[in-house]
């Protein structure tokens, strides 16, 4: 039994028919799917369905990503146009199956807490399990942001959107979770959940949910993964622990 995509449908309350609708298949073909772990449906369909499920691919049949990725290509799990196009599912996925290490170098991370209910509670409970978890945030007010800023030119300003999550994460200095400004991933941003990683290069011009998204999965040493995980530590290595200055007086030091 296909139980990714069964557990999928429970989920999304969703019958065979109603599937097989959204695929433009028989309801015996979805049948099929499920009680026969290695059908693997045609690439359309498969996209139909992850999308109507809103779950992406490779969970629904994990062996898909082994049957098409065979070169140094094969620790790309899945490509977004757009971050808001990767199915709701696969960032909570990825923050609780994570055991060893959670970084998120988002310049801002804001989206964090306007997108999953209680993320602070989840955050706090994976550093009691002994979760590494890291922050590496932008600097309000420092001529980088204030540059961003002038290019994204919204009323909801990168400094405001840092401050915010400098504000969710002070209620949150009582666990082992670290946070650092650092500048350097102002157009690019990456976050790691183990082995897996999420990377959004940061258009020009345009928000985080408007970026191309790429999830990363680790295969090898020195691959696309172990490149970005690379630059993540590079900037953690250069980056300033967010509690040793205010951030009012980071802004007053930057103008």
């Amino acid at each position: 039994m296909n139980s990714p995509l069964y557990d999928a449908l429970v989920r999304a309350n969703m019958t065979e028919s109603q599937l097989a609708r959204a695929c433009g298949v028989d309801p015996k073909t979805v049948s099929r799917w499920i009680s026969t772990p290695s059908r693997e449906p045609h690439a359309r369909h498969r996209m139909a369905a992850s999308r109507a499920l809103d779950v992406e691919e490779t969970v629904l049949w994990p062996s898909v990503q082994q049957l098409v990725k065979s070169g140094p290509d094969r620790e790309l799990v899945q490509m977004y146009p757009y971050r808001s196009a990767a199915p709701a599912t696969l960032w909570r996925s990825l923050i609780k199956g994570a055991t060893r290490e959670l970084t998120f170098a988002g310049y801002t991370n804001y989206f964090l807490w306007l997108e999953h209910a209680n993320f602070g509670a989840l955050l706090r409970a994976k550093a009691e399990a002994g979760v590494r978890v890291r922050f590496i945030l932008g600097e309000p007010g420092h001529p980088v942001t204030r540059q961003r800023e002038l290019e994204e030119d919204v009323p909801l300003t990168l400094s405001t959107r840092i401050e915010v999550t400098l504000s969710e994460l002070a209620k949150l200095k009582d666990t082992t979770i670290e946070a650092r400004y650092e500048t350097g991933h102002v157009s690019l941003s990456v976050f790691r959940f183990d082995n897996d990683m999420i990377v959004t290069p940061l258009l020009p011009g345009r928000i985080g949910h408007d970026a191309p998204m790429m999830h990363l999965r680790r295969q090898q040493d020195d691959g696309v993964f172990d490149r970005f995980a690379g630059h993540t530590e590079d900037l953690w290595t250069k980056g300033r622990d967010v509690w040793t200055i205010p951030t009012t007086e980071v802004a007053h030091a930057k103008a």
